[in-house]
């Protein structure tokens, strides 16, 4: 009989602590590349990691950690080694003839391959292929060795493959072709949201994998594709909600993460106009990650860089402290003038450490904070009434005889299409 199952691919990680990095930092970044592998189909055999000053010019890594590498991948089978930061093309090539057979690929060229597995709209599909074309353009030079015997599996998926006799201008008219064409797709989407200029707007963002979709899916009661993975949505998903008596339209889009590559941040303009043409962003972040004020900077550094938040941009925005089920104190969230036993209650520790947080320097980063579980609906009663008062000062801007209705009056009530209301 035939074996038809495909193995999974494996891989290596590598990554460096350097003065800017310390080993802690370094090891949580390696987590979440491991995590980064595992969405796209990749199994982590084992991560390398080396104290540098800063990256070797060469080969990213020193001589003798190389060729540690290179000792360990001769004895085991591994198909790939990922690196946690971008390589220059020139790394790229002497780690290529350092490591012969092996793929090597770094940071951005990893989530440009989640992006294309993800992408499901033809708009997501040329964003990521106008974006695997700008990654490569200035890697030609190596492109041609590199993708002539370039197995095929993660990494490869796209444009890179079909094109092994491209040229600088060939890769120059394609990027003007794509620009050209998510030029009149963005007129047209502009032309909708214009349509819908008439209702208030609510965008939800956030690092990717916080529960952005799960949110949506709680509060709009519509089939929203939601996954314990990175980048589980690419395309922006927009839904009509009622709360009370008032509609406004909810719209899901793709999360950020460390180190999101430029290209993206590009390609992905347009798609992002959900979130600089919203009224009110939920910025929703996942309170039992360790890096959780971490994310919050790389969010709105993002949104800066979108031209949304900062003194031209600001929009109303929650503060959504998601995965409160998942929460776990740590010592320095507990008050300090409050004295608790390590044998205290795992239940009161963690209601006192958010409480603590609610007091402090977390919540002064937007003006409404609430704490919530998407997935257990734990206070989800305190978001959507705040969300309701928000959207009501909005909604009555542009209708102000709309008949008012509480939203107690409403808001057990609910139909197939998620629309809370009668």
């Amino acid at each position: 009989m035939i074996e038809t199952h495909k193995q999974p691919e494996t891989a290596v990680l590598v990554a460096l602590v350097t003065q800017k990095q310390s080993a802690e930092k370094t090891q949580e970044y390696l987590e979440e590349l491991a995590f980064l592998a595992e969405t796209s189909g990749v199994i982590t055999v084992k991560s390398f990691v080396q104290k540098l000053d800063r990256p070797d010019t060469r080969t990213y890594v020193g001589k003798g950690k190389l060729e540690e590498i290179r000792t360990f991948l001769i004895d085991n089978p591994v198909d790939t080694v990922i690196f946690d930061d971008d390589l220059t093309p020139s790394q790229v090539r002497n780690l290529e003839a350092s490591l012969p057979e092996i793929k090597v690929l770094d940071r951005s060229l990893l989530i440009l391959n989640i992006f294309s597995m993800r992408a499901q709209t033809a708009q997501a599909k040329l964003q990521v292929e106008l974006a695997q074309y700008q990654y490569m353009y200035p890697r030609l030079t190596r492109m041609w060795t590199h993708l002539s015997r370039m197995k095929a599996g993660v990494g490869t998926r796209g444009p890179g493959e079909k094109e092994l006799e491209t040229d600088r201008r060939i890769v120059q008219d394609r990027i003007a072709f794509l620009k050209e064409k998510l030029e009149k797709i963005d007129k047209q989407s502009a032309t909708r949201r214009k349509e819908r200029d008439r209702l208030v707007r609510v965008a939800l963002v956030g690092y990717t994998n916080v529960g952005k979709s799960t949110l949506m899916r709680t509060l709009a009661k519509a089939d929203v594709f939601a996954e314990n993975k990175l980048f589980a949505t690419v395309d922006s998903t927009v839904r009509k909600v009622v709360l009370g008596n008032i509609p406004f339209l909810l719209t899901d889009t793709v999360g950020f993460i460390r180190k999101l590559p430029t290209t993206l941040i590009e390609a992905f303009k347009s798609t992002l106009d959900e979130v600089r043409d919203a009224d009110i962003l939920l910025h929703v972040v996942d309170v039992s990650h360790p890096s959780v004020e971490e994310h919050i900077g790389i969010v709105n550094d993002i949104l800066s860089e979108i031209g949304v938040g900062g003194p031209a941009g600001e929009k109303p925005t929650v503060l959504v402290f998601n995965k409160i089920d998942q929460f776990e104190p740590r010592d320095e969230w507990m008050h300090p003038e409050d004295d608790f036993d390590d044998d205290l209650p795992v239940a009161i520790r963690k209601q006192t450490a958010l409480d603590y947080l609610k007091k402090t320097y977390l919540t002064q980063k937007a003006e409404h904070v609430v704490f919530i579980s998407a997935e257990t609906r734990e206070n989800l009663d305190e978001l959507r009434n705040l969300l309701y008062t928000m959207v009501k000062e909005k909604h009555y801007a542009i209708y102000p005889n709309w008949l008012d209705v509480p939203l107690g009056d409403w808001a057990e009530q609910t139909d197939d299409t998620g629309n809370f209301g009668k």
